[in-house]
C-alpha cells in the first residue's frame, strides 16, 4: 500500500504543496479512523494514549524531513536513503531493547540493502543537503518501527493507529499554516490523494501497529522495506515504466531477504515479544 503511493505522490505535488498533502491526507485518514474506531480511542489507557502521541510525532516528522529532503534529491535515490532504515532498526533494535540481533537478521538486512540499492540507484549516491534529511527520516523511521514493536499491543492497536494519524496531522500542520492550506482542483489528483488518505495512509497504519504487536523490530523492517520494490511492480504496472534487469534483480534480492526472516528453521525459538524488553514494559 505505501510502495503505490510513490507514483501517485508526483500527481498530487503537482497541484499542492508537500506540507498541505500531508495535512489533506492524515486529516482524512483521521477523520475516517475516528469515525469507525472512537470507541478503540476512547478505551485506550492513558499510558497507551501519550505512546500513540510520541509514536504519532516520529511518524509526523519524519514524513516533513523525507518529503523535505525528496524535493531536491531524486525520487529513486530518495527511496533507497529512506529504505536504509533496513539497516538502522537493528541498530536501534540492539540499543533501545537490549535485544540480541540473530545472524540471519544481520544477512537479511544486507541482502534488503543490496536489493534497494539495484532497484533505486542507477546513477550513484551523493550526500547533499536533501540527502542528509532524507537519511535523518530514515533514522527517525527506524526509531518509529523500534518503539511501535515495544508499545503497541493487540488490543490497543486500533486506537494507537487512530493516534498516530492524527498526531502525524497536526506535526505538519504548522508548515503549512503560513501560505493557507491548499487542496487539489483537478478530479485524478483528488482520487490520488483519497486513495493515498485511506489506503496508503489509514489501512496501512492499521495493520502496522497491529502486526508489529507481534513482529520484532527487525523482522518488521525488512518487511517493510519491500515498500521500493511494489512501488516499482505499481509504476511497471500503471505507469508504463520500462522493467529492467536490474529491477528484477533487485526485487529478488528482496523477496529472498524477507523469506529468510520470515521462515524460521525448524526447532528454533520464535522471537522474544517486543513487549518483554525494558522499553516495552508498563
Amino acid at each position: 500500500m505505501w510502495g503505490s503511493s510513490f507514483p501517485l505522490t508526483k500527481v498530487v505535488l503537482d497541484e499542492v504543496p508537500t506540507p498541505d498533502l500531508l495535512v489533506v491526507r492524515f486529516a482524512l485518514a483521521t477523520l475516517v479512523t475516528a469515525a469507525l474506531l472512537h470507541r478503540s480511542v476512547r478505551a485506550l489507557p492513558a499510558p497507551a494514549l501519550r505512546r500513540g502521541v510520541a509514536l504519532g510525532l516520529l511518524y509526523g516528522v519524519a514524513q516533513l524531513t523525507q518529503t523535505w529532503g525528496v524535493e531536491t534529491t531524486p525520487a529513486s535515490v530518495s527511496g533507497f536513503i529512506t529504505g536504509l532504515y533496513v539497516v538502522l532498526t537493528p541498530l536501534c533494535a540492539a540499543v533501545l531493547l537490549r535485544t540480541r540481533i540473530d545472524a540471519r537478521v544481520w544477512l537479511a538486512t544486507g541482502l534488503a540493502t543490496v536489493g534497494l540499492a539495484f532497484l533505486a540507484l542507477g546513477d550513484g549516491l551523493r550526500l547533499g543537503g536533501g540527502e542528509s534529511l532524507t537519511l535523518l527520516s530514515a533514522l527517525i523511521y527506524a526509531l518509529h518501527i523500534v518503539a511501535l514493536s515495544a508499545w503497541s499491543r493487540p488490543q490497543h492497536a486500533l486506537g494507537l493507529s487512530v493516534v498516530q494519524l492524527g498526531m502525524t496531522a497536526l506535526v505538519s500542520l504548522p508548515v503549512a499554516l503560513p501560505g493557507g492550506i491548499a487542496v487539489p482542483h483537478s478530479t485524478g489528483a483528488w482520487l490520488a490523494l483519497v486513495y493515498m488518505a485511506l489506503a496508503s495512509g489509514a489501512l496501512a497504519m492499521v495493520v502496522q501497529s497491529w502486526a508489529q504487536a507481534y513482529l520484532a523490530p527487525s523482522r518488521a523492517a525488512i518487511i517493510m522495506s519491500s515498500e521500493p520494490l511494489w512501488a516499482t511492480v505499481f509504476a511497471v504496472s500503471f505507469f508504463d515504466e520500462p522493467l529492467t534487469g536490474r529491477i528484477v534483480a533487485g526485487g529478488a534480492a528482496m523477496l529472498v531477504a524477507m523469506l529468510m526472516v520470515e521462515l524460521r528453521p525448524r526447532g528454533r525459538a520464535p522471537d522474544p515479544r517486543p513487549e518483554d524488553t525494558p522499553l516495552g514494559r508498563d
